[in-house]
């Protein structure tokens, strides 16, 4: 079945889509925007509250509460509530790395009993509500199973990625002040074991962690403390399946996920239990258009928020089948992720711009003998996608045949605040369509006045704010205010990111405020530069960076891959300076084209801008572990003589 259609350069869906999609009339957007306290409050009252709230919406710019008064758990949500009518249902599929080794998969019933015996466990060890509990674990099944019972008994939960370093754990974990981490031995990662437990040992020093929980997953030699180390599997195997749900506060902290910058401490963003269930809940189910059999397969870690919320909490509070894989998408071979679709009849599949753009350079053809006739919706998120790789993903993955709900949103949303909705449309290539129902976004140029269309100014969020946004950074109010509050006052959130609105008023992301460049006065934003440049058909990324120049102040410079059987020259530079020149303006066109096998990325996908510009200009690069090829950064320097 097809489900969109392209009309007048937009792409629709179809009247067989309409038929199926849980929303399909416009007028949702209208009825939301005339009332947007009422909407979320007649949304809430889908999932279970143990205590109704007893005021909806009440504000103190740029302070506010949701659902003030309510009482609720959202493990239970994502549990209990479905046993009546789903118990057998598989929740959870789980792919390891190894290709011998079997995938596992557990029901709804499976999954609560699991969550009900560590939360018990928790207990046992001391682990009351409000206690701060680190998670630093792989892809693998008892990670969504710690938070969940984190949740379950009204501890909150960090979770900090594998692939930090001991120091970035060190001070993620001191700055939580975390009592307790639950780790693994190791893991598989290209078909190597990462010794995650010597990661955490150094990693604990110098904070309060009085246990380690771990998870024995490869079975590789560890050292081990028995004043502070217990086996998870010693700690569970005894304990009862039901666990009583602790009554949460709406406002009660859920989580606390740590932004990650290139520099200074990073920012530990909370997120509350009623606001963030609500949000989670209702964004999944319709951006994703969330059906009885649906498998969904949100690749990002749950170290970041997309894995929290789409990976994690979303599809549970909807009682639909979740995907997890260990390993790299293009390990052992580079259709893996392909493979894994096909084997586990996936239907929606949620992944980064990088990921697709690696999927186009590396395995161009062998898309094209997969089907995938599954796969019903199409998701992009984490980086500006641009039109070319947009355009390959719906023609190669998608098979012209799905959806692609490109999504806009940060760590400090907590969900997707603007993509369009798959029952209503419209899809542009570049753009990510229009604010959720509820979301008030606004475009606002440097005096807080409205951009007209097609002008480049800042995305703000203006009140109500979305139940789901973050109440603060943890234990520094002064950088929340400064962060969030300040560019335009206490009544409107500051995004950070650069957009326009087209004709129809579908979004564009151009990306970050702080990736603009000014050039002999014109700002120009980097995104635009990269969306022209990878609209030459020989390229598959670029990142562009602004360096010091004499005369103009600050010039673009270009990091451009190439896909194979295009060729490194000076021809190809000029083209693609061109484009630039035609796409944008002569301004814009880069002062050089540097050609690099591949960009340095974190494992969520985003590209290093900062750490290009640091090679470039010779400064010290920093902490490097959150990136998923750090042997691109030499790569790089041998390019350019360094």
């Amino acid at each position: 079945m097809k489900f969109v259609e392209k009309r007048n350069g937009l792409y629709f869906p179809t009247k067989e889509m309409k038929k199926i999609a849980l929303i399909s009339n416009k007028k949702i957007y209208k009825e939301a925007r005339e009332n947007p306290i009422k909407f979320w409050e007649e949304q809430a009252r889908q999932i279970v509250w143990f205590k109704p709230w007893e005021k909806v919406y009440l504000e103190e710019p740029p302070y506010f509460r949701w659902f003030v008064g309510g009482k609720l758990n959202i493990s239970y949500n994502c549990l209990d509530r479905h046993l009546k009518d789903k118990k057998d249902k598989i929740a959870l599929i789980w792919e390891p790395e190894p290709l011998e080794e079997k995938p596992r998969a557990f029901t709804y019933y499976e999954l609560y009993k699991q969550v009900n015996k560590l939360a018990n466990a928790l207990k046992k060890l001391g682990i009351k509500k409000g206690d701060v509990v680190g998670i630093y674990l792989p892809m693998i099944p008892e990670t969504l199973i710690s938070m969940l019972a984190c949740a379950r008994i009204g501890a909150v939960h960090t979770v900090i990625f594998s692939a930090f370093s001991p120091e970035a754990l060190r001070t993620r974990l001191q700055v939580s002040e975390a009592k307790f981490l639950i780790t693994a031995d190791g893991y598989y990662r290209r078909g190597k074991i990462i010794n995650l437990k010597q990661n955490a040992d150094e990693g604990i020093k110098e904070t309060k962690v009085e246990k380690v929980i771990v998870v024995k997953r490869a079975g590789n030699e560890i050292s081990w403390n028995n004043e502070k180390d217990v086996w998870y599997e010693d700690l569970t195997k005894n304990e009862s399946d039901e666990c009583k749900p602790e009554e949460m506060d709406s406002e009660d902290l859920l989580f606390i996920l740590f932004t990650s910058g290139t520099s200074g401490t990073p920012k530990g963003i909370l997120h509350t239990c009623g606001g963030y269930t609500v949000q989670a809940y209702l964004t999944g189910k319709w951006i994703f258009d969330f059906h009885e059999k649906d498998v969904l397969w949100c690749t990002s870690d749950f170290g970041w928020i997309t894995g929290h919320s789409y990976t994690c909490y979303s599809p549970l509070l909807n009682g639909i089948t979740t995907l997890i894989f260990e390993g790299a998408p293009d390990y052992p071979t580079p259709d893996r992720w392909a493979q894994i679709i096909e084997k586990h009849k996936v239907t929606i599949f949620y992944t980064a711009p990088t990921a697709i753009r690696m999927f186009e350079r590396m395995n161009g053809n062998i898309a094209k003998k997969y089907e995938f006739k599954t796969l019903r919706l199409l998701g992009s998120v984490g980086e500006v996608l641009d039109e070319a790789s947009w355009l390959w993903y719906f023609k190669n993955v998608g098979k012209e045949r799905c959806p692609i709900v490109d999504t806009w949103w940060q760590t400090e949303t907590g969900g997707i605040l603007i993509s369009s909705l798959p029952g209503i449309g419209p899809f542009k290539p570049g753009f990510v369509g229009l604010p959720f129902p509820g979301v008030k976004a606004e475009i606002l140029d440097e005096e807080g006045k409205k951009c007209e269309k097609g002008k480049q100014g800042n995305l703000v969020v203006l009140p109500p704010f979305p139940p789901g946004l973050l109440r603060g950074i943890y234990k520094d109010e002064k950088k929340y205010l400064e962060t969030y509050w300040s560019k335009y006052g206490n009544k409107i959130y500051f995004t950070s990111d650069a957009a326009f609105k087209d004709e129809n008023g579908l979004i564009r992301i151009v990306g970050r405020v702080d990736d603009v460049i000014k050039v002999a006065g014109h700002r120009l934003s980097t995104g635009e530069i990269e969306n022209a440049l990878n609209s030459h058909e020989g390229v598959v990324e670029s990142a562009v960076v602004g360096v010091p120049d004499e005369i103009k102040g600050e010039v673009p410079l270009a990091f451009v891959t190439l896909k194979p059987g295009f060729l490194v020259s000076e021809k190809l530079e000029e083209e693609l300076k061109e484009i630039v020149s035609k796409k944008i303006s002569p301004i814009a066109k880069p002062a050089k084209i540097i050609f690099i096998e591949d960009l340095p990325k974190t494992r969520s996908g985003k590209i290093m801008r900062r750490v290009l510009k640091k090679i470039l200009l010779k400064e010290e690069l920093g902490d490097l572990t959150t990136l998923a090829n750090p042997e691109s950064i030499e790569k790089i320097k041998k390019v350019l003589g360094l």
